[in-house]
């Protein structure tokens, strides 16, 4: 459908899985959804190190990794700070504002380890997991249009699209329906944000430690997933020349396959009626961090620009 209407391919495959997602109620399906959604994404984005080097991310130069430090940093003060605004506890603030700012859902949930258990944690981490996931989703629709509309240029667009969509798989959807070149810079600035992950988690664990005591402190899950180390790994191959064409080529079509598998899950996934039931104010937050970094992004982009 994508090659015959000249349509984007990951956007056709959200669009396709949201509408079949009452399949993922169904317990015979859910668990090769979640499969798709997690694993088949990972590998994915994994393989997308085939088109990346280390060249690439030199050429990229300083403002972009600048850029994408203040941003999380900026976001986190500013979620923790509207959070205690709104009378929630300030771990509220820390869990959305690390999870719009990192990388969404699995930024939502290593944080959740590593914050002190406390009445109404679980229900924070699953509003939060599905808000991120929800607002992810619309951005990838919406920001590129805003790309267009503000006349970004390549580089500047995958900055603004890698800093400021909260989930990877969004990051890439939107990033490669724009352009190749956009695709690259905007996976590259996301993997950037997610190297973010490491000093958050130290900081939670210091906030875990400074309310609970050490020995209440628990061990948290591994500070960087996998899928990004992976992708350093094949960048690392592909920057020494050790991958050859056919690779390259073979590299790309099972990294376009697995995405647009993972997108088509991640819309069975979605279900905007659970993020409607937590009531109005937190809702309020999330939407405010994710429209503050949006914001905060675009501008940077256009000094970049």
């Amino acid at each position: 459908m994508a090659e015959h209407y000249r349509a984007p391919l990951m956007l056709l495959a959200l669009l396709l899985g949201m509408s079949m997602n009452f399949l993922a109620t169904q317990s015979a399906c859910k668990p090769g959804i979640d499969l798709a959604a997690r694993g088949v994404l990972r590998i994915g984005v994994a393989l997308l190190g085939v088109r990346i080097t280390f060249e690439q991310i030199a050429q990229l130069g300083w403002a972009p990794l600048l850029t994408v430090v203040a941003c999380v940093i900026v976001t986190i003060l500013v979620s923790t700070a509207a959070a205690r605004l709104l009378g929630f506890n300030t771990l509220f603030g820390l869990l959305t504002g690390g999870a719009t700012a990192i990388c969404g859902a699995s930024a939502a949930l290593a944080l959740s380890a590593a914050l002190p258990a406390h009445p109404g944690k679980e229900t924070a981490t699953t509003f939060t997991v599905i808000g991120v996931s929800t607002l992810s989703t619309l951005a990838m629709v919406l920001y590129p249009m805003l790309a267009h509309l503000t006349d970004l240029s390549s580089v500047a667009a995958g900055v603004f699209l890698g800093g400021s969509i909260h989930e990877v798989a969004q990051v890439v959807g939107a990033g490669y329906s724009m352009s190749r070149e956009t695709g690259d810079v905007a996976t590259v600035v996301k993997l950037m944000r997610v190297a973010m992950l490491l000093p958050v988690i130290v900081c939670a664990a210091i906030i875990t430690r400074a309310q609970a005591g050490d020995s209440e402190a628990r061990p948290g899950p591994p500070l960087l997933p996998w899928f990004a180390v992976a992708f350093v790994v094949v960048a690392a191959i592909n920057s020494a020349g050790w991958i050859g064409a056919g690779m390259q080529t073979l590299g790309n079509e099972s990294s376009r396959a697995c995405l647009a598998i993972a997108m088509s899950a991640i819309g069975m996934n979605t279900q905007l009626k659970d993020v409607l039931a937590v009531g109005f104010k937190p809702i309020a937050l999330m939407v405010g961090e994710a429209v503050f970094l949006a914001g905060l992004v675009l501008l940077l982009s256009w000094w970049l620009h």
